[in-house]
Protein backbone atom coordinates (compact mmCIF):
# COMPACT_ATOMS: atom_id res chain seq x y z
CA UNK A 1 0.00 0.00 0.00
CA UNK A 2 1.13 3.23 -0.97
CA UNK A 3 1.69 6.50 1.37
CA UNK A 4 2.33 9.88 1.01
CA UNK A 5 4.65 12.35 2.76
CA UNK A 6 4.77 15.57 3.04
CA UNK A 7 7.93 17.67 4.46
CA UNK A 8 7.28 21.33 5.22
CA UNK A 9 11.13 23.02 4.50
CA UNK A 10 11.43 27.01 5.58
CA UNK A 11 15.18 27.59 5.20
CA UNK A 12 16.05 24.44 5.85
CA UNK A 13 19.29 24.51 3.18
CA UNK A 14 21.71 23.34 6.07
CA UNK A 15 19.68 20.43 7.72
CA UNK A 16 19.23 18.82 4.24
CA UNK A 17 21.35 15.75 3.86
CA UNK A 18 21.19 15.09 -0.11
CA UNK A 19 23.11 11.73 -0.04
CA UNK A 20 21.38 10.37 2.79
CA UNK A 21 17.68 11.55 1.34
CA UNK A 22 18.50 10.36 -1.85
CA UNK A 23 19.22 6.76 -0.47
CA UNK A 24 16.29 6.21 1.42
CA UNK A 25 13.78 7.25 -0.97
CA UNK A 26 15.53 4.71 -3.37
CA UNK A 27 15.53 2.14 -0.91
CA UNK A 28 11.54 2.64 -0.06
CA UNK A 29 9.04 1.04 -1.68
CA UNK A 30 5.53 2.45 -2.03
CA UNK A 31 6.30 5.95 -0.52
CA UNK A 32 5.65 9.18 -2.26
CA UNK A 33 6.82 12.37 -1.18
CA UNK A 34 5.96 15.87 -1.59
CA UNK A 35 8.43 18.43 -0.85
CA UNK A 36 6.99 21.63 0.15
CA UNK A 37 9.03 24.89 0.21
CA UNK A 38 7.41 27.65 2.54
CA UNK A 39 9.21 30.82 0.97
CA UNK A 40 12.62 29.87 1.76
CA UNK A 41 15.28 32.55 1.50
CA UNK A 42 18.51 29.94 1.56
CA UNK A 43 18.79 27.28 -1.09
CA UNK A 44 16.47 25.10 0.28
CA UNK A 45 14.59 24.78 -2.97
CA UNK A 46 17.87 24.55 -4.99
CA UNK A 47 18.48 21.40 -2.69
CA UNK A 48 14.81 19.87 -2.90
CA UNK A 49 14.80 20.04 -6.79
CA UNK A 50 18.40 17.96 -6.58
CA UNK A 51 16.29 15.53 -4.40
CA UNK A 52 14.23 15.21 -7.16
CA UNK A 53 16.24 15.00 -10.12
CA UNK A 54 17.67 11.88 -8.51
CA UNK A 55 14.39 10.37 -7.75
CA UNK A 56 11.88 11.74 -10.04
CA UNK A 57 8.74 9.30 -9.88
CA UNK A 58 9.13 9.29 -5.91
CA UNK A 59 9.31 13.46 -4.85
CA UNK A 60 7.60 16.29 -5.79
CA UNK A 61 8.22 19.64 -5.25
CA UNK A 62 5.99 22.40 -4.24
CA UNK A 63 7.26 26.20 -3.94
CA UNK A 64 5.37 28.70 -1.81
CA UNK A 65 6.21 31.86 -3.12
CA UNK A 66 4.56 33.99 0.37
CA UNK A 67 5.16 32.48 3.83
CA UNK A 68 1.96 30.24 4.91
CA UNK A 69 1.07 28.50 8.00
CA UNK A 70 1.93 25.30 8.95
CA UNK A 71 -1.91 23.75 8.02
CA UNK A 72 -1.46 25.84 4.21
CA UNK A 73 1.47 24.59 3.33
CA UNK A 74 0.21 20.87 4.23
CA UNK A 75 -3.05 21.38 2.55
CA UNK A 76 -1.04 22.66 -0.15
CA UNK A 77 0.89 19.25 -0.18
CA UNK A 78 -1.84 17.27 0.26
CA UNK A 79 -4.04 18.25 -2.04
CA UNK A 80 -1.20 17.96 -4.85
CA UNK A 81 -0.53 14.37 -3.80
CA UNK A 82 -3.96 13.29 -3.46
CA UNK A 83 -4.67 15.10 -7.00
CA UNK A 84 -1.37 13.14 -8.84
CA UNK A 85 -1.53 9.56 -6.86
CA UNK A 86 -4.61 9.61 -4.70
CA UNK A 87 -3.20 8.42 -2.16
CA UNK A 88 -5.55 7.62 1.10
CA UNK A 89 -2.85 7.69 3.87
CA UNK A 90 -1.20 11.18 3.72
CA UNK A 91 1.22 12.38 6.60
CA UNK A 92 3.19 15.34 7.29
CA UNK A 93 6.25 16.59 8.56
CA UNK A 94 7.19 20.36 9.38
CA UNK A 95 10.78 20.13 9.56
CA UNK A 96 11.29 23.18 11.59
CA UNK A 97 8.98 21.96 14.01
CA UNK A 98 11.52 18.82 15.16
CA UNK A 99 13.44 19.97 18.45
CA UNK A 100 16.90 18.88 17.29
CA UNK A 101 17.27 17.27 20.82
CA UNK A 102 15.22 15.04 20.58
CA UNK A 103 15.36 14.17 16.45
CA UNK A 104 16.79 14.83 13.95
CA UNK A 105 16.14 14.69 10.25
CA UNK A 106 17.74 12.22 9.11
CA UNK A 107 16.86 10.01 12.02
CA UNK A 108 13.25 10.76 11.36
CA UNK A 109 13.51 9.90 7.85
CA UNK A 110 14.76 6.66 8.67
CA UNK A 111 12.60 5.81 11.48
CA UNK A 112 9.45 6.68 8.53
CA UNK A 113 10.81 4.32 6.32
CA UNK A 114 11.62 1.61 8.94
CA UNK A 115 7.92 1.98 9.98
CA UNK A 116 6.15 2.57 7.15
CA UNK A 117 3.68 -0.32 7.34
CA UNK A 118 3.27 0.11 11.04
CA UNK A 119 2.16 3.61 10.33
CA UNK A 120 -0.56 2.71 7.84
CA UNK A 121 -1.95 -0.23 10.05
CA UNK A 122 -2.11 2.43 13.02
CA UNK A 123 -3.69 5.15 10.48
CA UNK A 124 -6.27 2.82 9.26
CA UNK A 125 -7.20 1.88 12.93
CA UNK A 126 -7.12 5.56 13.87
CA UNK A 127 -9.49 6.00 10.77
CA UNK A 128 -11.81 2.94 11.72
CA UNK A 129 -12.13 3.68 15.27
CA UNK A 130 -13.81 7.47 14.45
CA UNK A 131 -17.12 7.96 14.84
CA UNK A 132 -17.11 10.85 11.79
CA UNK A 133 -15.30 10.44 8.73
CA UNK A 134 -12.86 12.74 7.63
CA UNK A 135 -12.44 14.85 4.86
CA UNK A 136 -8.85 14.79 2.90
CA UNK A 137 -7.60 17.76 5.27
CA UNK A 138 -8.58 16.67 8.40
CA UNK A 139 -7.37 12.95 7.75
CA UNK A 140 -3.59 13.98 7.30
CA UNK A 141 -1.76 12.79 9.71
CA UNK A 142 1.35 13.82 11.52
CA UNK A 143 4.01 11.53 10.91
CA UNK A 144 5.87 12.75 14.27
CA UNK A 145 2.96 12.02 16.25
CA UNK A 146 2.58 8.57 14.84
CA UNK A 147 5.97 7.56 14.91
CA UNK A 148 6.36 8.64 18.48
CA UNK A 149 2.98 6.36 19.02
CA UNK A 150 4.32 3.34 17.19
CA UNK A 151 7.92 3.40 18.93
CA UNK A 152 6.48 3.72 22.64
CA UNK A 153 4.66 0.35 21.59
CA UNK A 154 7.85 -1.38 20.52
CA UNK A 155 8.96 -0.48 23.86
CA UNK A 156 6.10 -2.01 25.95
CA UNK A 157 6.84 -5.83 26.48
CA UNK A 158 4.25 -7.78 27.18
CA UNK A 159 3.98 -9.46 31.03
CA UNK A 160 3.18 -13.43 31.39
Amino acid sequence: MRIGIIIIFHNNETDIDTTFFIEQIKASEYIDLCFVDNESKDATISVLEDIKEACPTKVSVIEIKRSVSEIAATKAGARYMFNEFNLKHIGYINVNALKPEEQTLNALIKSFCTHKDGIIDFNLKTIKDQEIKKTLFKSVFSVVEYLQHIESSLLVTPTT
